[in-house]
C-alpha cells in the first residue's frame, strides 16, 4: 500500500481514520497516521497521546516515553499522560523512574495505588 492513502483527506478525516486502525488493534498503520498528524498540529494533545498509546501497545516503548513527555512538558497536569509515562517506565524496567509519576496520577484523580 502507497503512503498517499495515509496522507489522503483532511486532518479530521486522518484522525478518524487512525482512530478506527488503532481500535482494530493496527498499531503500525495507527502510528503512521499519528505521526503525520502529530508533525503537523504538535500542540493537539490528544493526537499525540493516542501516537504515544500506539507505540505503547506495539512495543515502541522508548517512543511512547518521548511523546508523553512531549505531552506532559506543555501540559504537567494532564493525568492520563503521567500514566501512561509511569506504565511505559515501569514496562522498560525502570519503577524508580515510574513511582513519582504514578503517585502523581493517582494523586491527580483521587485514586490509591494498590
Amino acid at each position: 500500500m502507497s503512503d498517499t492513502y495515509y496522507e489522503f483527506g483532511t486532518a479530521g478525516e486522518r484522525w478518524d481514520r487512525a482512530q478506527l486502525f488503532f481500535e482494530a488493534k493496527e498499531y503500525g498503520t495507527a502510528v503512521r497516521l499519528l505521526r503525520g498528524l502529530v508533525a503537523e498540529h504538535p500542540d493537539q494533545t490528544a493526537q499525540r497521546l493516542l501516537l504515544a498509546r500506539a507505540y505503547y501497545h506495539s512495543a515502541r516503548l522508548s517512543q511512547a516515553e518521548t511523546e508523553l513527555r512531549a505531552v506532559l512538558e506543555r501540559d504537567p497536569v494532564e493525568h492520563y499522560a503521567r500514566l501512561m509515562l509511569g506504565r511505559t517506565l515501569e514496562r522498560q524496567g525502570r519503577p524508580d523512574e515510574a513511582a513519582p509519576h504514578l503517585r502523581m496520577a493517582a494523586a491527580m484523580t483521587g485514586e490509591t495505588l494498590s
